[in-house]
């Protein structure tokens, strides 16, 4: 037996063979707690609380009866507690349910403010999903973790995460998720939850793999930016530095046109010009400049 106290919230949680055994030693607990109460003269209301089974045995009979001032208990199905929705299964399906259902009447009030062509920026809609609708998504996901990769609740989570992209994005309902997520720089849900699950086993050492994660360096400790490191190609019998490649591309009024220069060290090995169409862009420019420099090194 074990009890959770959280201000005026009382869990007990009760582990037995069998639903006989649970059901005896949660009325002994009862019992007490009813004889505790009388002495201290505190009263714990029998209406408000709420018994459920958790079992997955299919033989196993699902009825229990426990009793609280002498007042059988209701017993429920799922119930809430700390904010986190708990079904007799452990699925959290019900979470994950409440949960988009949540997020997406939000993201409805805010889009008669988010118009396409008017209303609240992206900038401002960014920050309501960080700052509003995120939190609420990943609210004790370490607990429901197993949950989200069922296809049906993860659909559940893209669907809100697309709702509100949209919005951000201004774009129309026939655009991609993999657009929306390039377009407005969020990580896909999926990847977040992950994300924060991981971190959470590393931090409470849930987690016995070693990681190594990046921590804020001290100023004293920066590197000066006249310092350069030198990185070079070391073998058993010479040390000689790798090469440095410079490519650039450009667009002007007298054409597109793109360059290369190698150096081995010091010493300019290579360089190379080319003129290309004036319908090409800068982008294709570039592009072209870093694909000779790679043909330079493989010959």
């Amino acid at each position: 037996m074990r009890a959770l106290a959280f201000t005026d919230d009382l869990l007990i949680s009760v582990k037995a063979a069998t639903v006989a055994e649970v059901e005896n030693f949660t009325n002994m607990e009862m019992s007490k707690i009813t004889k505790w109460s009388k002495e201290n003269k505190l009263h714990f209301n029998d209406q408000k609380s709420k018994v459920m089974l958790i079992s997955r045995r299919r033989k196993e009979r699902k009825s229990i009866d426990i009793y609280l001032n002498n007042n059988h208990l209701e017993q429920v199905d799922k119930i809430k507690y700390l904010g986190i929705i708990i079904d007799s299964k452990f699925k959290f399906n019900e979470h994950i349910k409440y949960i988009t259902e949540r997020c997406t009447k939000l993201i409805n009030a805010l889009s008669k403010s988010a118009r396409i062509k008017w209303g609240l920026k992206h900038e401002a809609l960014k920050t309501i999903y960080n700052g509003a609708i995120l939190p609420q998504l990943l609210y004790a996901a370490p607990v429901w973790i197993e949950s989200i990769k069922k296809e049906s609740n993860r659909a559940k989570y893209v669907r809100v995460r697309r709702l509100i992209s949209t919005r951000i994005a201004k774009a129309y309902c026939t655009i991609s998720h993999e657009a929306l997520c390039i377009l407005t720089g969020l990580t896909p849900i999926n990847m977040k939850v992950e994300e924060v699950v991981t971190l959470y086993n590393i931090t409470t050492g849930r987690n016995k793999q070693k990681y190594q994660i990046d921590k804020a360096e001290n100023p004293r400790n920066w590197l000066h930016p006249a310092d350069i490191a030198r990185v070079f190609d070391t073998t058993d019998d010479y040390e000689e530095p790798l090469w440095q490649i410079f490519t650039d591309g450009s667009k002007s009024e007298q054409g597109v046109g793109s360059g290369v220069a190698i150096f081995t060290g010091k010493v300019l090995t290579e360089q190379l010009k080319f003129k290309l169409d004036d319908r090409c862009t800068n982008n294709q420019a570039e592009q072209l400049a870093i694909v000779k420099a790679l043909e330079v090194i493989e010959t």
